[in-house]
């Protein structure tokens, strides 16, 4: 078990990101970044996917980026100015594969990474899932890093739970689809998730034992739902993106909140670093919450046309890197 460290300053950060629009995200992201500094962070967290919201949109096949790129770029500067950690996660091709990759800088500029283990839903047509179990050897002690749908199963418990000083989060997590008929069902299951949503991060720290930062995504985005597994025929969504950026500290008590309703912004508070006893039994099957009907529904029949979409997307040479890269320009020059 770590041994406790005097409080740090510590920011989670919610953003409305734009769907497939890398440049602007990226700079939305900084802005925020400065914010968080501004009100003494010393950690920082951005939320999974801070480069591109995620819905069945084309253009997302060609929102990845390489190993080294204007995000990361982003991140190292502003651990390296400001002397503090900073996180977040963003699709990253390697090796003709994308991933969702969280990334996690020191202020040295050393940059630790971890891929998703299992793409959620749609996810399943941009990228492909990891291997390692999410855990950096780091100056501020071993660090869990857990992105949206890793932070509701039990396996990602298993791999972090009382290892590590600190847990670095971040979620784009859905609601219902905004469609009209049979709407005071789609509200019903809306409330559903929302109170899902907010109880995962402390959730997650009681199980593991560690504080928690959770960043999240207030946007409302447009794309489509695909129908079919096996084919790209989709039907048109409109859906709020569910925030709850929260700090927990390591016994999984709120000790800042931001909701999706209050928009772009930060969540900050001073957090003990160092694993504790988890204050939560583990449970015994794969999910930590019960799902539901309609979200296991979801989650099987998603998953499968997520990935036929990207098996298509590989083959037919659309899943490729920004193209926006070839006049990326240095960090210095663009923010």
């Amino acid at each position: 078990m770590t041994r406790k460290s005097k409080p740090v300053r510590a920011a989670a950060i919610q953003v409305e990101a734009r769907v497939a629009d890398i440049p602007w995200n990226i700079e939305h992201a900084s802005r925020l970044v400065e914010e968080a500094v501004g009100q003494g962070a010393e950690i920082v967290a951005l939320p999974e996917f801070f480069t591109t919201c995620i819905i069945y949109d084309e253009r997302v096949f060609a929102a990845s980026l390489p190993p080294e790129n204007p995000a990361l770029d982003m991140l190292k500067e502003k651990a390296r100015r400001h002397r503090i950690h900073i996180g977040g996660s963003y699709l990253e091709m390697r090796n003709g594969d994308v991933y969702n990759t969280y990334v996690l800088v020191e202020p040295d500029g050393t940059v630790h990474r971890h891929d998703k283990d299992l793409p959620t839903m749609v996810e399943n047509a941009f990228y492909v899932g990891g291997r390692d179990k999410g855990l950096m050897e780091t100056s501020l002690g071993p660090v869990g890093a857990a992105v949206c749908w890793e932070t509701v199963r039990t396996q990602t418990v298993k791999r972090l739970r009382g290892r590590v000083a600190l847990l670095m989060t971040g979620s784009h997590w859905w609601s219902e689809p905004g469609w009209k008929w049979f709407r005071s069902y789609w509200r019903g299951l809306h409330e559903g998730n929302g109170r899902l949503m907010a109880r995962t991060p402390g959730t997650f720290a009681a199980l593991v034992g560690a504080p928690l930062l959770h960043a999240g995504h207030a946007s409302v985005i447009e794309g489509g739902m695909l129908v079919l597994p096996g084919t790209r025929f989709s039907v048109p969504m409109r859906t709020q993106l569910m925030g709850e950026t929260q700090v927990i500290d390591g016994a999984g008590n709120l000790l800042a909140r931001r909701p999706y309703g209050e928009g772009a912004g930060v969540a900050i508070a001073d957090i003990a670093l160092g694993a504790v006893a988890p204050r939560a039994e583990m449970p015994e099957g794969f999910w930590i919450p019960r799902l539901g009907p309609m979200l296991s529904f979801q989650w099987h029949h998603q998953n499968a046309a997520g990935k036929a979409a990207y098996r298509w997307a590989k083959r037919t040479g659309r899943l490729r890197v920004w193209e926006g890269m070839r006049n990326a320009q240095s960090p210095g020059e663009r923010l």
